[in-house]
């Protein structure tokens, strides 16, 4: 298998919506994708982006992608979180995935991160051993802990 990995472009953006669309299938949420490629497009590749993106390439079909973004930890500094490392159904197990997710820790380290985080679903056992047998710890004493916009709304108009 012939692929490359480099930085995700505008042109790239509809392309990574269908892998986006493709792992909320396998996330049995389909329903919950709220963005457009247009999204994308402006948050990634505005004067002031909200995240980065690599993608896989082979044939000049886009078989992967990771999203990816700066945060600041009030414990360790300057830190990364990988929202999501995507390879199509087809293409699994062919090392797409790991090669994405070296460039998103190559490019961490490269940039003096002391930690890059992640979630991931309890019930995705391939996942997590994946992760673990790159050296990654898996925190079980947390939880993720969202607030959806409707939930914001109504909380600050109760709260107001």
């Amino acid at each position: 298998m012939s692929f490359i990995i480099r930085e995700g472009q505008i042109a790239d953006m509809p392309s990574v919506m269908k892998l986006i669309h493709e792992l909320a299938v396998f996330e049995k949420l389909p329903n919950e994708v709220e963005l457009t490629a247009e999204d994308l497009i402006r948050d990634g590749f505005s004067d002031q982006p909200k995240f980065k993106t690599f993608v896989a390439v082979e044939n000049d079909t886009i078989i992967g992608a990771t999203l990816f973004y700066e945060r600041y930890s009030t414990w360790k500094g300057r830190i990364f979180h990988l929202e999501d490392l995507i390879v199509t159904k087809e293409k699994r197990g062919t090392g797409v995935g790991m090669a994405l997710y070296k460039a998103v820790l190559q490019h961490a380290f490269d940039h003096k991160a002391k930690r890059v985080s992640w979630d991931v679903l309890s019930w995705n056992s391939p996942a997590k051993d994946f992760y673990k047998s790159t050296g990654a710890d898996i925190l079980e004493d947390w939880q993720v802990v969202h607030m959806t916009e409707d939930n914001l709304s109504a909380f600050l108009t109760k709260n107001n």
